[in-house]
């Protein structure tokens, strides 16, 4: 099972729309994916129109115990797509639950029990270091992070390789990972000149697909489809399903290729 973690310590930076475009191409190949949603915010739950219960979706997990998974997972109106939706009760994961002892693997010890239910499973991180954001890196086979092409964004992509690093000395392994630029936009010098930044600092861990600033993706969360299927978002369905191929082509590259 494929768990990519959409990460990233910076909000507004594409995560949902990621994960929302991803998941779609993946289903409508005909693969079982599961989409997780881990933000307090619970925008990706939002983009397909599905609320959490009260008490319910992925703080369930936290609250009640790995093995409610399989009751908190949903149907979308998407073929073999379905969610974990998030609730605001996420928020308070931290205060609740950050000090009992093994609060950092329960959502590994969860997706465990639907190894053999999906091929894929991407999950859409908050833009906070916490538990829910631990979890999501601690579950994942690959941590993909959506950074938008302008400098402000670069110390949110800092901060979140340094959380990496912290997280990888604590299980003793590395965590592959791929940046993907999004909301690149040619026209601007400030665009062009962060994703050569981009290129020169994290070149071998840095996709070469690259996500455009397109309203239509917009378009596309707003009306609940993921941008693959949206007619109007051609540049950016173009360019998921280009990330898509360029992580089946070469795998996920580990952190040894980017100290490199």
């Amino acid at each position: 099972m494929h768990i990519w973690a959409i990460a990233n310590q910076k909000g507004g930076v594409g995560k949902t729309t990621t994960a929302a475009a991803l998941g779609g191409l993946l289903a409508a190949e005909g693969r079982a994916t599961l989409l997780v949603d881990m933000d307090a915010h619970a925008s990706l739950s939002s983009y397909f129109g599905i609320d959490a219960p009260p008490g319910g979706g992925s703080y369930a997990l936290f609250a009640d115990g790995a093995q409610r998974l399989r009751d908190e997972i949903q149907r979308t109106r998407f073929e073999r797509m379905h969610l974990l939706p998030a609730s605001p009760a996420l928020a308070t994961i931290d205060r609740q639950f950050g000090a009992r002892p093994g609060m950092g693997k329960v959502l590994a010890e969860a997706l465990a029990e639907v190894a053999g239910l999906y091929e894929y499973v991407l999950i859409d991180g908050p833009p906070t270091l916490g538990v829910p954001m631990v979890n999501a890196l601690a579950a994942c086979t690959l941590a993909l992070l959506p950074t938008q092409t302008e400098f402000l964004a670069l110390r949110g992509l800092e901060r979140m390789l340094q959380t990496l690093a912290m997280l990888e000395r604590s299980r003793g392994a590395p965590i592959p990972r791929l940046i993907l630029p999004t909301l690149f936009d040619a026209r601007t010098h400030a665009s062009v000149a962060c994703l050569r930044t981009l290129r020169e600092r994290h070149g071998p861990v840095l996709a070469r697909a690259t996500i455009p600033a397109d309203t239509q993706l917009r378009e596309a969360s707003h009306a609940g489809i993921p941008a693959g299927a949206w007619p109007g978002a051609r540049r950016g369905g173009d360019a998921y399903r280009a990330l898509l191929g360029e992580l089946r082509e070469s795998g996920p590259i580990s952190a040894k290729a980017h100290r490199a």
